[in-house]
């Protein structure tokens, strides 16, 4: 499998092979999943099983992964520079919750 192949790598650079101490996997034995890619509430590891995200990473996540409003807030936000130390000059790109209400990616099953 993919996935012990990269947590044998990952443990060469990377304390315990994982970024949290929370993940920690010598504790609890197995593999960590390594995600390819996301979408909705769903996600796929390298290995081509697909998951629901019942996480959300604790929270930012609630619009789901990729959600069109957020890419499309974040590729024009991106756009007038990506960090500059200081208060941007304007709110008006940020998402607003109206965008949001509608979610093509509802999850079900």
């Amino acid at each position: 499998m993919l996935s012990d192949d990269l947590f044998e790598r990952a443990q060469k650079f990377i304390p315990g092979g994982v970024n949290s101490p929370v993940r920690a996997f010598r504790g609890v034995g197995g593999t960590p999943r390594f995600i390819a890619r996301a979408s909705g509430c769903r996600m796929w590891d390298v290995d081509g099983n697909e998951l629901i995200d019942y996480i959300g990473s604790w929270g930012p996540m609630i619009a789901g992964h990729a959600h069109p409003s957020v890419i499309a807030a974040l590729s024009d936000a991106l756009t007038r520079g990506t960090s500059y130390g200081r208060r941007p000059n304007s709110r008006s790109s940020w998402p607003r919750p109206s965008r949001l209400r509608s979610r093509p990616w509802r999850c079900s099953g």
